[in-house]
C-alpha cells in the first residue's frame, strides 16, 4: 500500500468517526481531496485507492492536470478565488466550484459553460469570519445572492462553502460552521434548496462534521505538506 493509500485509509476512517460520534451517518460526508500543488501522479495513486473527487485552487495547474488525468473517472472541484478572466476554463472543465462569491462571476460561469455539459454545481463562499484577506459574500448578504444565483440557467445552487478564521478551540470552530448551517436553512426557509455544506479542513474537519458538514476539504493529511512556489495561480 502506497503512503497517499495509506493516508486515505486513516482520514477516511477519522472522517467516518467522526459523523458516528456526531450521530450521523458516515455516507453522509463526501471527502474531497484537495489536490492543489501535488502533481498527476500523486492524484492518480489516490484514484486507484478509491477518490474520485478532488479539489484544485489554482487554474492553470489544474487544467494541466485534467489533461494528464482526463481518462480516469475524477470529480473535479474548484476551490480557489476565481478571478474574472479565468471564468471559461473553470466553466468548462470543472464539475464543481465552492467559491462563488460575486453575481457577476456566477453570471460568466453560467453564459460560458458549454451546452452539452450539464450544469456547473456550484456553492456560494461565505466569509462567515468576516476577514478582510478571505473571499465570499458577506453572511448579510448571502440571501440576495442565493437568490439571484439560483436562477441562472447553466448553474445549479447546492449550498455554501466557508473557511473560518484558523483556531485550536473546537467550541469556536464549531460555533463559525453553526452559523453556516444555520445561514444554509435560513435560506432553505425561503425557499430555496440547498444540500450542500463544504465546510472543514485538516485541522478543523471534526468540528465541521459535527455541525452538519456534507463535505470535508482535506490535503495534507492525505498528500504530505505542501511545497508552494510563485508559479502557483
Amino acid at each position: 500500500m502506497t503512503t497517499i493509500a495509506s493516508n486515505l485509509q486513516a482520514v477516511r476512517a477519522a472522517v467516518a468517526a467522526a459523523a458516528t460520534e456526531a450521530g450521523r451517518a458516515p455516507d453522509e460526508v463526501s471527502l474531497l481531496a484537495v489536490s492543489k500543488t501535488f502533481a498527476p501522479d500523486a492524484i492518480r495513486e489516490a484514484c486507484q485507492a478509491g477518490q474520485t473527487r478532488f479539489a484544485e485552487s489554482y487554474v492553470q495547474e489544474a487544467l494541466h492536470k485534467i489533461a494528464a488525468l482526463h481518462e480516469l473517472p475524477i470529480e473535479w472541484h474548484f476551490i480557489g478565488p476565481i478571478q474574472g478572466n479565468k471564468t471559461r476554463a473553470i466553466a468548462e472543465h470543472f464539475d464543481w466550484v465552492h467559491s462563488v462569491g460575486r453575481l457577476k462571476i456566477a453570471e460568466r460561469l453560467s453564459a460560458q459553460r458549454p451546452a452539452h455539459l450539464s450544469p456547473l454545481q456550484v456553492c456560494l463562499q461565505v466569509n462567515i469570519s468576516n476577514e478582510d484577506s478571505k473571499s465570499g459574500v458577506s453572511p448579510g448578504e448571502a440571501a440576495h445572492l442565493a437568490m439571484a444565483v439560483a436562477q441562472l440557467p447553466h448553474l445549479k445552487l447546492r449550498g455554501l462553502m466557508a473557511i473560518p478564521e484558523p483556531s485550536d478551540d473546537i467550541h469556536v470552530q464549531r460555533g463559525a460552521f453553526a452559523q453556516l448551517r444555520e445561514l444554509r436553512e435560513q435560506l432553505n426557509r425561503q425557499g430555496l434548496q440547498l444540500d450542500t455544506l463544504s465546510m472543514g479542513m485538516s485541522h478543523d474537519f471534526a468540528a465541521a462534521i459535527a455541525e452538519g458538514a456534507t463535505m470535508v476539504r482535506i490535503g495534507s493529511a492525505i498528500f504530505g505538506a505542501r511545497i508552494y512556489s510563485e508559479k502557483d495561480n
